[in-house]
């Protein structure tokens, strides 16, 4: 299956995926997106109902691999109040969450093994981002699984950038709001707290210890923070029953995401979920994010069966100042089949652990360093200047008025990968609207730093398959 990562190939992700060789390609150069039905998906999706709730647990599973159903936040009936029908709120809304999220990001990533962002790293090591305050939220894509014994479904924000699996408890001091009961570890026959003497605690660079018991602490960037204790605890997933699963049982959290119990970390390092299943799944885990605006659900996979036969793969990266993150190697961007002037050393990862392309599940917007995003703002510029431009829209500065348009003709939009692949978005991945009315922009964003971060936007649609154990991440040939 990994061998074909070594041939030249391009991936057209529109309405089917399709491969083939670079050397005889015909690149889609332009593509038609069909304003009035993007404007359409703006409507708020048909929230799930009480009834609807076991349903999203549903679990399919098929020899080698489990299917878990992922829902987008705006479903979730907890955020469907007056103030997030109107799609240009939930858009500045997403954007203040995303801008938190890349900023922390790059307090954790930006130090490079330096005093300063080597500190921040060490409290930051097995968290992501959490945005606080109730009326925000923050996480974009739920999974719901059982915790404890008898199971108790919860919903979990997944996110690919944290090593963690944690999830508010009983008795909780201070605590958000969430969809679901708080889980009470005294009604779990399956719970275990962790000895300060454990292997487990030991791997917590900002544990503590409490009558005996390992107490974790995970601190995020703007303020917000889970604290409680160190368990071993089985979850669920459908009829698939995993024990002695290390998670944090939090009894003291500020912020987090509204109507979601916890954080599920899908991260690099040895304690996320990824990394605890281990042999079980082979490292080898694959998701579809739903687009925005479905009332379709996308889906998280996990096993050596969810690898598929197809793909276009792509080297996974290592940095060790960062091992929870997935790096990938990219070598250009393009626009209209035609690669834009940038230097390929602009997304090095460096051997001190600057730069570098990291796949997020987490952040919305993908960020290139200036002199990179620039290069690609004025070429898709230049090709749509039969288009009506308009001022910035929040983080935007490449935005149009296509409200009197039903259908437009664009340029597309490529990520050419180290060694061959290229990867061409579909339109809705890259030009979105803003609000409801036919205010669209151009969905990319820059970098403060020399980081570049490839966002659930652009990835939305897409299945993104991780192959852990042999170092690869794969795109299509599926859609969603």
């Amino acid at each position: 299956m990994l061998a074909s990562s070594a041939l030249p190939i391009v991936l057209v992700a529109m309405l089917h995926l399709t491969l083939s060789s670079v050397a005889t390609a015909s690149y889609p150069d332009f593509q038609l997106l069909n304003v009035k039905q993007t404007l359409i998906g703006t409507e708020i999706p048909r929230p799930l109902q009480t009834s609807e709730h076991h349903q999203v647990s549903d679990v399919s599973e098929t020899q080698g691999k489990w299917k878990l159903k992922l829902v987008h936040r705006d479903k979730l009936s907890s955020n469907t109040s007056a103030t997030f029908r109107d799609h240009s709120r939930r858009f500045h809304a997403r954007m203040q969450r995303d801008v938190k999220r890349v900023a922390s990001l790059l307090r954790r990533l930006s130090g490079g093994g330096g005093h300063d962002g080597g500190a921040a790293y060490e409290v930051n090591d097995f968290g992501s981002d959490v945005v606080s305050g109730m009326d925000q939220g923050s996480g974009e894509y739920f999974v719901r699984l059982g915790v404890g014994s008898p199971p108790k479904s919860q919903y979990m924000v997944i996110d690919s950038g944290s090593d963690i699996v944690w999830v508010q408890c009983q008795p909780c001091n201070q605590c958000y709001r969430q969809s679901d009961p708080v889980f009470d570890p005294a009604d779990s026959a399956s719970y275990a707290g962790i000895s300060c003497s454990s292997a487990v605690c030991d791997r917590i660079e900002n544990s503590g210890c409490n009558a005996g018991r390992c107490r974790y602490e995970v601190l995020y960037g703007d303020g917000s923070y889970t604290k409680g204790t160190l368990a071993l605890e089985t979850l669920t997933f459908g009829r698939t029953v995993v024990k002695n699963v290390a998670i944090g049982c939090g009894h003291i959290n500020r912020g987090m995401f509204i109507g979601a119990a916890g954080l599920l970390g899908l991260g690099g390092g040895s304690l996320s979920l990824v990394g605890q299943l281990g042999g079980q799944t082979g490292g080898a885990f694959s998701y579809c994010l739903v687009s925005r605006g479905s009332d379709a659900s996308g889906s998280l996979e996990f096993g050596r069966g969810a690898m598929p036969v197809g793909a276009a793969w792509v080297p996974l990266l290592r940095n060790p100042q960062a091992p929870s993150f997935y790096y990938v190697g990219l070598s250009g961007l393009g626009v209209g089949g035609i690669r834009v002037p940038v230097s390929e050393d602009i997304f090095q990862l460096t051997e001190l652990g600057y730069g570098g392309v990291v796949m997020d599940t987490g952040t919305a917007v993908s960020r290139f360093p200036t002199l990179a995003y620039k290069a690609l703002r004025d070429a898709f510029i230049a090709q749509t200047a039969n288009l009506p431009r308009i001022s910035t829209v929040s983080i935007f500065d490449t935005c149009y008025n296509l409200s009197d348009f039903v259908t437009i003709r664009v340029p597309t939009v490529s990520f050419y990968f180290s060694g061959g692949p290229i990867l061409t978005l579909p339109a809705s991945n890259f030009l979105i609207p803003v609000d409801d009315v036919g205010t669209f922009c151009l969905a990319f964003a820059s970098s403060t730093s020399g980081l570049s971060i490839i966002g659930n936007i652009q990835q939305e649609g897409i299945q993104i398959s991780f192959d852990g154990a042999n170092g690869f991440v794969g795109f299509g040939p599926n859609v969603c």
